[in-house]
């Protein structure tokens, strides 16, 4: 604590394909905190791996990003502290001045249980998912798995190796045709915000999206395409998980793909989704047994298909740290579920120091 507040370092940037979509999460966390309560400290993780503690690193990582205007900076103007690439320890001094960490990190090098553990090992409490939730929920397949375990409605899946796709790409195409079908879709096993994500319709978009895939990861996700509607349902708690109301997305393009979520403003939310209210209440009741079942903490947003013919509710992906911008579902579902985005920020932090004090 320093002069009564609590002190949240805010971790944001990365070096995942999804750097520019935390740096907007991040603004908007920042600029919930209560600074009655909170003092704020902002660190920074360039694309190369480099730490930036103090100063503005906020407005060092945003001069970079094609998402933000030049004038995009938090304010903060003390000298910046580097931590250089390589280097295996958190900023020197955090134990000591940092009570909580809030890690609005996406994908990997962040969101997958790496960060998590650095955390854990310097006895520092952080928002969201511990190393086990963070590292199954980042990976696509692992989490299809576990959920197949649970007995969790799914679409088909399988998951192939980058080094099979390359090795024998032909008849890897014959199988994912064979198994799946066309149209399919074909998703990098570890990103998130639909990096990497194609939809196939015939033999040569298949071997492009596997390409375009196997750039992000060594682990490829391949799902049968469904003529669904898209929801979403956000998840807030540690042993006994709450559910917010469902929201549907209506895409502006074929899908919701990342030029959807982040750069184009075409696509619809309806918020809360227009359900029945058995499906509304399956949706909710299914988000909080997969939140249960991938073990995580604080929070997580699923999102579902609902099948236009069957009405068969299915899980599509579970999200441990989602999206924080203006426009996203996670803070906008609480919202509409009467949680406000200061009260959603302070309850996270809350979380935090509980699931803390439960492993101390």
């Amino acid at each position: 604590m320093s002069n009564g507040k609590t002190r949240v370092a805010v971790l944001f940037g990365g070096q995942s394909g999804e750097h520019d979509v935390s740096l907007r999460s991040a603004r908007t966390i920042m600029g919930a905190l209560d600074p009655a309560k909170y003092e704020v400290i902002p660190v920074g993780i360039t694309r190369e791996g480099r730490w930036l503690s103090g100063g503005d690193p906020f407005a060092e990582l945003t001069a970079a990003s094609p998402l933000f205007a030049v004038d995009a900076g938090s304010g903060f103007d003390a000298n910046a502290q580097i931590v250089p690439a390589g280097r295996r320890a958190l900023p020197e001094g955090w134990q000591a001045e940092v009570d909580v960490v809030f890690p609005v990190l996406h994908g990997p090098k962040g969101e997958d249980g790496t960060v998590q553990g650095l955390l854990e090992l310097a006895g520092i409490p952080y928002v969201g998912s511990g190393v086990l939730g963070s590292a199954v929920g980042m990976d696509k397949g692992m989490t299809k798995t576990i959920l197949h375990q649970y007995g969790l409605p799914q679409v088909p899946w399988l998951v192939i190796s980058r080094r099979d796709w390359l090795t024998n790409p032909i008849p890897m195409c014959e199988m994912i045709e064979s198994q799946m079908g066309l149209p399919c879709f074909v998703k990098p096993a570890n990103m998130g915000s639909s990096v990497g994500v194609s939809k196939c319709r015939d033999r040569g978009e298949l071997l492009e999206a596997l390409e375009t895939a196997a750039r992000f990861d060594r682990r490829i996700l391949i799902e049968m395409a469904v003529d669904a509607r898209e929801l979403e349902v956000s998840v807030l708690g540690n042993e006994a998980p709450v559910a917010s109301l469902a929201g549907e997305v209506i895409p502006g393009n074929e899908f919701y793909d990342y030029a959807a979520k982040y750069i184009d403003d075409n696509s619809l939310i309806e918020i809360p989704a227009d359900i029945d209210g058995t499906t509304m209440n399956l949706a909710r009741q299914l988000a909080i047994e997969a939140f249960q079942a991938l073990d995580l903490a604080g929070l997580a947003r699923v999102d579902f298909f609902l099948n236009r013919e069957s009405g068969e509710l299915l899980i599509n992906e579970v999200n441990t740290m989602p999206g924080f911008t203006a426009i996203s579902m996670y803070p906008k579902l609480w919202e509409a579920s009467g949680l406000g985005l200061r009260e959603l920020v302070d309850r996270l932090i809350e979380l935090a120091f509980e699931r803390h004090a439960d492993r101390a």
